[in-house]
C-alpha cells in the first residue's frame, strides 16, 4: 500500500474520494441546471406509481454512492490519522482536540454558511459528518468490537424505531429529525439526520482501525473488501426482494431495474446502505489493487487532486455553479453533463493550487479544509 511521504495518504482512498466528488458535482449540477431532475429518494418525496425516465433516474442513482462513501472514508481517515499521530508521539488529548475542532468547523459550515445562503436552517451532509466526527472522539474509547456492534444496532434498528414513533404522513418532531428521519420544511430542513450516518462512519473507523491503520499486507484488505462487497450485495438482493423490513417504507412495486434500485436515501434504509457500501467496497478493492500494481502515482492526476481537496472542492463547486447560473439557463440532461465537465475543468487548477498552499502550511487553519 503506497503512501505519499509528505502527506501520509493512501492513493486508493483519495482516488475513491475523488471519484465520488466528481459524481457529487454531477448531482449538484443537475440540481442547478436539469429541468427534469429526479429527486424521489424517500417515502417523504415519492408518490406511489410515479414513473421515472430511465436516464434521469440513473443519473440521480449513480450519485447515491457519494454520501455513504465519503462518510465511510471519513471514518477510515480518523483511524489512519490517529495511528499516524500516535507514531509521531502526539498526545491523545491533542489528537482528540483536533478532531473535535474539525468536526465543529465542518458542522458549522452547514449551520451557519449554507443556512445563511439558503435563507433557512438547512442541515445537510456537512452537519451529519461534523457532528459524527465530534462523537467519534468519545466512541473510539469503546474499542473496535463495541463500536462495530453499536453501528450494527443503529443501522438494523433505525426502521424499527421509526415504525414505533412515526409513520409516513405524520409530522416529524425536531428530535426525530435531528437523529433519524429527515424534515422537509419551509424554514427548517434536515436532509441528513445524524445517527444513521454516524453508524456508517463508525463502520469506516472499524475497518480503518483493524486493517488500514495496521501493518497488514494490502492483499488481506483487498480480499476482505471483496468478501464484504459480495456479502452486502447478496444481502441487499434478499432484503430488497423480500419487500418488507429494511426498505424504509419504499416498497418494490414492480420487477424492473429502476424499482430495484429505487431505495430510500432519506433516511438511509438497510437496503440503501447495503447496496452503496457493497459497491463502494468493490471499487475500493479494485483501486487498492491498481495502486499496488503501479510503480509511481501521478500526484497531479485530477481524480487524486479532487480527492485530496474534498472539502475545499465541495465549497468551491457551489461557488462555480452559482456563477454559471448567472449566465446559463436550465436545460436538458445533456446540458447537465457538459456543464459538469466545465465545472471540473474550472476547479482542477484551483484545487491543485489550494493543495499546494495547504501542504506548505500544514499547521495553518487550512488544515480544517
Amino acid at each position: 500500500m503506497q503512501l505519499d511521504n509528505s502527506t501520509q495518504r493512501i492513493a486508493a482512498i483519495d482516488w475513491l474520494r475523488g471519484l465520488v466528488m466528481i459524481l457529487m458535482a454531477l448531482d449538484h449540477t443537475s440540481w442547478f441546471f436539469n429541468s427534469n431532475r429526479v429527486f424521489a429518494d424517500s417515502v417523504l418525496l415519492y408518490e406511489s406509481g410515479e414513473v421515472f425516465a430511465t436516464e434521469q433516474f440513473l443519473t440521480r442513482w449513480i450519485t447515491h454512492i457519494c454520501a455513504p462513501t465519503f462518510v465511510f472514508l471519513a471514518g477510515i481517515a480518523i483511524a489512519l490519522t490517529t495511528a499516524q499521530q500516535k507514531e509521531r508521539g502526539i498526545h491523545k488529548t491533542i489528537v482528540d482536540r483536533e478532531l473535535l475542532l474539525r468536526g465543529a468547523f465542518i458542522a458549522l459550515l452547514d449551520i451557519c454558511v449554507f443556512s445563511l445562503v439558503s435563507g433557512e436552517m438547512v442541515l445537510q451532509v456537512l452537519y451529519a459528518i461534523g457532528i459524527s466526527m465530534m462523537l467519534m472522539v468519545y466512541l473510539q474509547r469503546l474499542g473496535v468490537h463495541k463500536v462495530f456492534l453499536l453501528a450494527m444496532v443503529v443501522i438494523s434498528g433505525s426502521e424499527f424505531l421509526l415504525m414505533t414513533f412515526w409513520q409516513p404522513g405524520d409530522a416529524v418532531s425536531v428530535w426525530l429529525g435531528l437523529s433519524f428521519v429527515p424534515i422537509f420544511g419551509e424554514t427548517f430542513t434536515v436532509l441528513y439526520p445524524v445517527l444513521p450516518w454516524l453508524a456508517i462512519m463508525m463502520l469506516g473507523w472499524v475497518f480503518g482501525e483493524q486493517f488500514m491503520s495496521k501493518q497488514i499486507d494490502p492483499s488481506v484488505s483487498i480480499r476482505l473488501l471483496v468478501t464484504i462487497s459480495w456479502f452486502m450485495l447478496t444481502l441487499f438482493v434478499i432484503i430488497r426482494g423480500s419487500n418488507g423490513y429494511g426498505n424504509m417504507f419504499m416498497a418494490l412495486q414492480e420487477n424492473t431495474l429502476v424499482q430495484w434500485l429505487h431505495v430510500s436515501k432519506y433516511p438511509p434504509s438497510i437496503a440503501y446502505i447495503l447496496l452503496e457500501l457493497g459497491l463502494m467496497a468493490m471499487i475500493l478493492a479494485l483501486l487498492m489493487r491498481w495502486e499496488a500494481a503501479k510503480n509511481m502515482i501521478n500526484l497531479n492526476g485530477p481524480i487524486l487532486v479532487f480527492g485530496q481537496t474534498a472539502l475545499f472542492f465541495y465549497l468551491a463547486h457551489f461557488c462555480v455553479l452559482a456563477a454559471l447560473r448567472l449566465i446559463m439557463e436550465r436545460g436538458d440532461l445533456g446540458q447537465t453533463y457538459w456543464i459538469t465537465l466545465l465545472v471540473l475543468i474550472i476547479l482542477y487548477p484551483i484545487c491543485r493550487a489550494y493543495r499546494s498552499v495547504k501542504w506548505r502550511h500544514p499547521q495553518s487553519l487550512l488544515r480544517f479544509l
